[in-house]
């Protein structure tokens, strides 16, 4: 695409942004779901009025790795609240780490043994499926829970987990492309097991020291612009280290460093740095989160629901299925040692509230096309994402109102 084809999509998009919001409030319906449509009914007008929106599948990857997913990472963890966060955090962590694995390993069993076809769709595209599917985007829900009243914990626990899980999920979803894209090496599980360690730990650690010294370079400089500079530079910079210097994962070391530079920011800076951090990541993430789901409708197709129906309604029962299980697994399991479990009211929300958005669809759309499934994987991570927002989006409160959660 030309420089000026480029400013000009920027622009159709930031403007799509601005009047999907007032659409979604007059029709009731989630935000993320009036974006979506818009960028079907765009991308189907463009076509057939002749014009290329130059939205290529194979031409995804490096743009949501290396633009979309540091942003997302960082404004969720930057924003979220850090008390609540630290008092919920054994949950939290259970269900952001096991209870992933768990979704991850079930979703993928239902899908390999649902479809049958270990020629089109062997294992190793089963366990990348399931590693997309497992990434939750709770943010619809959450906006409702809190419309109607829900407990603020479950809002909680429902923004903790995605934080948590997005991150392990992007790691489990890279070491998996990894091991497919290796076709002549192979790989242990206890290879892949240590691989993992490595990977998460390593990008922990690197985004804490490249947040501690971001964060001191912030408290120099006692600018409240340039700490929002230093903010940006940070939240890319810890990823690009990570990833292209010590090979590590770019989205723990985003994760560590923006939870890093907010815990410190809110301890030695004024509530006007905080107030314009706040503002800044507030509408870079928002702008993010709604160029996914603008992309996600302009790759949409109707090919993908006639030729992969019948693995997009395998996925769904077998994502829901593998959600249900690990839920209220992890969480009764741990509420016996726990003075305030989460109740069955409480775990059935969560289910219902696990939905799959921005980080699953990018997940999806950076799968490389030279891989045979890809075509099959990506439609049915856009089934699933499309059934978790038209339908448990929308009847979220429903749920919430049933168990007499809400005020």
């Amino acid at each position: 695409m030309s420089i000026e084809h480029i400013a000009t999509a920027v622009v159709v998009v930031l403007f799509l942004v601005f009047i999907a919001e007032p659409i979604s409030r007059w029709i009731r319906l989630p935000y993320s779901v009036v974006l979506v449509t818009f960028g079907f009914i765009g991308s189907e007008l463009a076509v057939k009025s002749g014009l290329d929106t130059g939205v290529r599948a194979d031409n995804f990857q490096d743009l949501v790795f290396y633009i979309f997913i540091p942003v997302l990472v960082f404004e969720s963890a930057f924003k979220i609240n850090k008390k609540l966060l630290l008092k919920l955090f054994v949950p939290i962590l259970f269900l952001a780490i096991i209870g992933l694995l768990v979704t991850a390993t079930l979703a993928a069993l239902g899908l390999y043994f649902g479809i049958a076809h270990p020629v089109g769709f062997p294992i190793m595209a089963a366990l990348l499926t399931g590693a997309i599917l497992a990434a939750t985007d709770p943010v619809a829900v959450v906006a409702r829970l809190r419309e109607i009243g829900a407990p603020e914990r479950l809002s909680v626990l429902l923004e903790g987990e995605s934080l948590f899980n997005d991150a392990t999920a992007i790691v489990l979803f890279g070491l998996f492309l990894s091991m497919a894209l290796s076709v002549e090496h192979s790989i242990t599980v206890s290879s892949a097991i240590g691989q993992f360690i490595k990977i998460f730990v390593g990008g922990l650690t690197t985004g804490l020291i490249a947040g501690l010294l971001t964060s001191w370079l912030a408290r120099v400089v006692k600018s409240d612009t340039m700490t929002g500079v230093l903010s940006i530079m940070l939240a890319y910079g810890s990823y690009l280290l990570a990833e292209a210097i010590f090979q590590v994962s770019g989205v723990m070391s985003t994760l560590a460093a923006a939870m890093v530079m907010s815990v410190v920011l809110n301890r030695h800076s004024g509530d006007t740095t905080l107030m314009k951090a706040d503002y800044l990541w507030d509408v870079t993430g928002h702008v993010a989160n709604a160029a996914v789901f603008i992309i996600m409708g302009v790759t949409i197709t109707v090919s993908m629901f006639e030729e992969r129906w019948l693995a997009m309604i395998i996925a769904i029962i077998a994502v829901l299925v593998a959600r249900a299980i690990s839920t209220y697994g992890c969480l009764s399991l741990l509420g016996l040692f726990q003075r305030e479990p989460v109740d069955l009211r409480g775990q059935t929300v969560i289910v219902w509230g696990g939905l799959r958005g921005a980080v699953a669809l990018a997940l999806a759309l950076s799968i490389p096309t030279s891989l045979d499934y890809w075509w099959t994987i990506q439609s049915i991570a856009f089934g699933v994402v499309l059934f978790t927002l038209f339908v448990q989006a929308t009847t979220i409160h429903l749920v919430v109102n049933r168990f007499g959660l809400s005020d």
